[in-house]
C-alpha cells in the first residue's frame, strides 16, 4: 500500500470538494490504483477534518470492552467498517477489520490488551535460589473463572443476534419467493 503525505491527500480532497472531478477522475489524474482510497479520505476529511488526513505517530489504545462492543456493532448490523468506524471515531477501518476476524478465530481473548517485550529469561543459578523462597500458595481461580464465563456468554449473544439476524433474512426471502411463485401461478391461470 503506497504511503500519501498529508498535504497530497489535502489537496485530492480539495479537488474533489471543489468540484474539479469525480473519484474516478481524480485517482487516474494523480495515479491512485483505486477511487476507494479518494472516497476514505473524503469520508474522514468531513468527519474529522484536516486531522482525519494525518498519519497519526501514535497508536491509539483501546479498552477490551471498546473493542468488543465494536465488533458486536459490525456483526449485528450490516454497515461497512469504514461507515463503523467513521460513526465510532475511529480513523483506521482496517482495524476494525482485524478485531473482527481476530474475534471470529479466537474469541473476545483475542480482544484483551496483549504484554509487550520480550519475556524475561531466568538464569538457572537465580532460579534455583528464588524457588527455596518460593511457598506454595493456592491460586484463587473463581474471579478469573467467572470473568471467562461472562466472555463465554458475551460471544454467544452476539453470535445468538448474528444467527437470528441470518433466519430473519432467510425467513424474508422464502416469503418472498413464495409470493413470487403465487402470484406467476394466478397469472398463469388466468392466462387459460
Amino acid at each position: 500500500m503506497a504511503k500519501y503525505s498529508y498535504e497530497f491527500k489535502l489537496k485530492v480532497v480539495h479537488e474533489y470538494i471543489n468540484g474539479e472531478g469525480g473519484y474516478k477522475y481524480l485517482a487516474k489524474k494523480h495515479n491512485i490504483p483505486s477511487c476507494t482510497r479518494i472516497k476514505e479520505w473524503v469520508a474522514t476529511f468531513k468527519e474529522f477534518g484536516k486531522e482525519g488526513l494525518m498519519r497519526s505517530r501514535q497508536n491509539n489504545v483501546y479498552s477490551f470492552q471498546f473493542k468488543l462492543h465494536v465488533v458486536e456493532l459490525y456483526l449485528s448490523s450490516e454497515v461497512s467498517y469504514q461507515e463503523l468506524a467513521l460513526s465510532q471515531k475511529i480513523n483506521n477501518p482496517s482495524l476494525i477489520a482485524k478485531w473482527v476476524n481476530d474475534f471470529r478465530i479466537a474469541g473476545s481473548d483475542a480482544l484483551r490488551p496483549k504484554k509487550k517485550g520480550r519475556k524475561k529469561t531466568l538464569d538457572v543459578k537465580e532460579f534455583k535460589k528464588s524457588s527455596k523462597h518460593i511457598e506454595e500458595k493456592p491460586i484463587d481461580t473463581s474471579a478469573e473463572h467467572i470473568k471467562e464465563l461472562e466472555d463465554e456468554v458475551l460471544k454467544l449473544r452476539i453470535e445468538n443476534a448474528y444467527l437470528k439476524e441470518l433466519r430473519r433474512l432467510r425467513l424474508e426471502e422464502e416469503a418472498l419467493q413464495k409470493k413470487q411463485r403465487e402470484s406467476s401461478t394466478v397469472s398463469e391461470d388466468s392466462s387459460n
